[in-house]
């Protein structure tokens, strides 16, 4: 980022580290220190916005940091989804384990969850098969006194802090004629409903990558209105278990809210082995959540380069930085094919 002039990027969309140590990987040791914050405020436009990634268990830490380089905390976007499983200890068997005291097996349960198949007490591999895991009875009286209890819950949602670099002028419509950047893309952001803008060409516009928004196409336009509901500061992957916790008494509800799966197989592109790859609707609807028509996208912690691609489908210009050369070998190749 030293590289870069001051005040040369429209905005910033980016997964940093979480600081949790994921999967032992070394970079992610620690969140972005204050520094990494003020150099990309110091390249970001007066009055351009930041949306930084961040899952529960740090994004304290990412937003004190944020907030000391200068930045201003605008609202936390968070991003709930129904994959994923919970890595949590089982302190009945652990204390059994350290007991060293054998637990019997009294049924089987299908993996990730699922209808429980009884297993004959004399018989350890009743009802046992591949996708099958085992259920134990407490072997200790000590085990049998914390049965049930963990250390974690299941993980179902992670944070984008948005942030916005100070404004220069007196006013957000002062900031946005000098700087062009100040403000969020509302319209172009609407939930559900159909468009009612057409691009130069006159072909109609139309949703992208399966999402349920109004997308700017590659060429740009200029927005004049469109049906839907205002962008809220959430979004859910469409998964039942998400769709559930909604009221049974509008099914309309959920439809209230831009959605996202997690990244398929599909969308990582075949030999992106990087594993915390974010969907690429997801970050092209942040993208064009806080870039201005035309604007250049900073990610300074690029991976295997899902912003960028989500930033060159949306038609933006874009800037990555990443230190890994095999990441960054990725990233190029899925932004190539992208572009």
């Amino acid at each position: 980022m030293k590289q870069l002039p001051d005040n040369s990027v429209d905005s910033i969309v980016t997964d940093p580290p979480y600081g949790i140590s994921f999967m032992a990987k070394k970079w992610d040791y620690d969140v972005p220190k204050v520094e990494v914050w003020k150099e990309a405020m110091r390249v970001l436009k007066h009055g351009g916005h930041a949306l930084i990634a961040c899952g529960t268990r740090t994004q304290h830490r990412m937003v004190v940091n944020i907030e000391d380089a200068g930045f201003e905390i605008r609202d936390v976007v968070s991003w709930i989804y129904g994959s994923g499983f919970p890595k949590s200890q089982n302190i009945s068997k652990a204390i059994d384990k350290a007991a060293g005291a054998e637990r019997e097996v009294v049924e089987w349960k299908k993996s990730g969850g699922g209808r429980t198949t009884a297993a004959n007490p004399m018989d350890r591999n009743a009802g046992k098969t591949n996708s099958h895991d085992p259920v134990t009875a407490p072997a200790t009286k000590a085990a049998q006194q914390w049965d049930g209890w963990g250390t974690a819950l299941k993980p179902a949602c992670e944070f984008f802090t948005l942030c916005r670099k100070p404004l220069s002028e007196k006013t957000v419509a002062a900031n946005v004629l000098k700087w062009g950047t100040g403000g969020i893309n509302i319209d172009g952001c609407r939930v559900g409903g159909k468009p009612r803008t057409t691009h130069a060409d006159g072909n109609r516009i139309g949703n992208r990558d399966g999402a349920t928004s109004i997308s700017m196409g590659n060429e740009g336009f200029s927005y004049v209105g469109s049906q839907g509901r205002f962008p809220a500061n959430l979004i859910h992957d469409g998964s039942q278990q998400v769709l559930e916790l909604f009221p049974e008494t509008n099914k309309d509800s959920a439809a209230r809210f831009f959605y996202c799966p997690k990244a398929s197989k599909k969308d990582r592109d075949e030999g992106n082995n990087h594993p915390t790859v974010k969907p690429t609707a997801l970050m092209q609807y942040l993208c064009r959540l806080i870039t201005p028509t035309g604007g250049v996208v900073l990610d300074p912690y690029m991976g295997s380069g899902s912003t960028g691609k989500a930033a060159v489908k949306e038609g933006f210009s874009f800037v990555g930085c990443e230190l890994d050369e095999d990441y960054y070998k990725i990233a190029t190749a899925r932004i190539e094919t992208a572009k």
